[in-house]
């Protein structure tokens, strides 16, 4: 069942990225619905991200849970809620990106 820790780990990204996005709807917490929705979210996203914990390393399972939900929230944020990424970001996002390919690949803390 080596499958279930990575389809914890994709679905704690999701949930993050939605939890992380209902944050921006939530208006500083005055708006009930998206509050509770970013609650729940982020507490389920942390309780998948822990199952992920029984076979990738603490670290690694952070950086790619990180890392790919800054690159989602990014993306969101400019496609949904018109924020601009200017050139800085865009390298910024690329090298995250690339960061964690380098982790994946190549590194021998990942069980591959």
């Amino acid at each position: 069942m080596q499958f279930l820790p990575y389809a914890a780990l994709l679905m704690a990204i999701a949930l993050e990225v939605a939890g992380t996005s209902l944050l921006q709807l939530s208006a500083q917490f005055t708006r009930p619905l998206p509050t509770i929705g970013m609650a729940a979210c982020y507490l389920l996203s942390f309780y998948l991200l822990s199952i992920s914990l029984k076979v990738l390393p603490l670290g690694i399972a952070y950086a790619i849970w990180s890392a790919v939900g800054i690159v989602l929230v990014a993306v969101i944020g400019l496609i949904i809620f018109g924020q601009k990424l200017d050139l800085p970001a865009v390298v910024g996002l690329g090298l995250i990106i690339l960061g964690v390919l380098v982790v994946n690949l190549f590194s021998k803390t990942v069980g591959h």
